[in-house]
């Protein structure tokens, strides 16, 4: 390519962590903070400098864009690449300040902003395979913001490749970056017309190689307990202490069976994240995740007979759960046809990758996209050790990506 793709990529990184795009899930609004618009706007300026065709900010705060087919790629499939420009607001992504350690040498990691933090061989072990690269940190009080915008600078990287004509033949390209995807709420009013792609490949995996096709199943459980307030020097008799009934329902859980903490692999996970309340009412939020959609409902039924028998031996209170399905393992519709992940996998040994099937314990854009009926695999970016202060990643490992992505759009050709 005429670029220096690492130069790039360092430099689209760099100034996309510092741009604050937290989303925020107690938010109705689309996209759920306004913030997420300044990083939309910037890439869509970007694109249409790029010569992108079809640059499109929708009013769902979706950025779509074409790349035309080359000469000898007309007749294949249309396919996308995605990216979510959203960060998790499980920590900090306001005032991002990133660091370069240039051609890192083994040693141990500071952050000048905490020195309590150390990223290590021994801390995160995927480190061990990246001395003399280039590794990029956040200082120590932020998360870095690599999820996702590793994803991002790697599709807007090959963007630039294919649009200055880098010598690669290739079909029609869709560009996809959607909001809230940390939310669970990225392709809400994405449709598959909208895409115009047979196919799409989320930018949103882990360690170089990963190829994800599939996710967890994922519902969502809200258990509300409703007591009886009143006065703690008359309550003698009378009181039915919401927060009391909410501890018990949760210690009545079978804890290291179920908990993310005591899980692995594709085992699924009953998960507490969020209690609030006070006396007069409580409530309990749980994830429910399982690669398996019985094993899934199992998980509901676990908490729907534990309220039953609460509020049986509780009848002055009022105990409810309410669950509510939130995305499906995109494998039950990719083993159809795995055609976009052989592809993959090929590129990557074409790239001097060996590809490693890894399940992805969460879900992408790509679970809810492959339910609408656009399969769409989940591909490796570098990131680690995200949604903390100790996230990182390398730019080498963002350049494989790019030439992965490359190779790809040229199979789809001779598919």
């Amino acid at each position: 390519m005429a670029f220096d793709l690492h130069r790039d990529l360092e430099e689209r990184f760099l100034r996309y962590v510092q741009v604050d795009t937290e989303s925020d899930a107690d938010s109705t609004s689309v996209p759920s903070t306004e913030r997420q618009l300044d990083l939309l706007r910037m890439l869509e300026v970007e694109l249409q400098q790029l010569g992108a065709e079809d640059v499109q900010l929708t009013d769902y705060a979706t950025l779509l864009a074409t790349i035309p087919a080359t000469e000898g790629g007309g007749e294949a499939p249309t396919i996308a690449f995605m990216a979510h420009v959203d960060t998790t607001e499980a920590f900090p992504g306001l005032g991002v300040e990133p660091r370069v350690h240039r051609a890192w040498d083994g040693s141990p990691i500071m952050f000048p902003k905490d020195g309590s933090l150390v990223l290590s061989p021994e801390r995160s072990p995927d480190l061990k395979a990246k001395i003399g690269q280039d590794i990029v940190t956040a200082s120590g009080d932020t998360l870095l913001g690599a999820d996702d915008k590793a994803g991002v600078a790697i599709v807007m990287g090959m963007a630039r490749s294919l649009l200055e004509k880098s010598g690669t033949e290739h079909g029609r390209i869709r560009l996809c970056f959607t909001p809230d995807e940390e939310i669970g709420r990225g392709v809400d009013h994405l449709t598959p017309g909208d895409l115009d792609a047979c196919w799409a490949y989320t930018l949103d995996g882990g360690n170089t190689g990963e190829i994800s096709s599939e996710t967890f199943s994922a519902n969502m459980a809200v258990v509300t307990f409703r007591g009886v307030s009143v006065h703690p020097g008359t309550a003698y008799h009378d009181l039915v202490n919401a927060c009391t009934l909410a501890a018990k329902f949760h210690a009545a859980l079978p804890e290291h069976a179920r908990t993310p903490e005591t899980t692995k692999d594709r085992e699924g996970f009953i998960h507490l994240y969020e209690m609030a309340g006070n006396a007069a009412e409580a409530e309990l939020r749980y994830i429910l995740r399982d690669f398996d959609n019985d094993r899934l409902a199992e998980h509901g039924k676990v908490l729907s007979l534990l309220a039953e028998t609460m509020q049986a031996a509780h009848p002055r209170a009022d105990i409810r759960c309410d669950i509510t399905a939130q995305y499906r393992n995109m494998g039950q519709w990719l083993q159809e046809d795995m055609t976009p992940v052989e592809i993959a996998r090929q590129a990557m040994r074409d790239t001097g990758l060996e590809p490693v099937d890894e399940p992805i314990r969460g879900g992408t854009d790509g679970s809810r996209l492959t339910e609408k009926g656009v399969p769409t695999p989940n591909l490796f970016t570098g990131m680690h050790d995200v949604h903390g202060p100790l996230e990182w990643v390398t730019i080498q490992d963002m350049a494989l990506a790019v030439r992965t992505c490359l190779r790809i759009a040229e199979l789809w050709t001779e598919a």
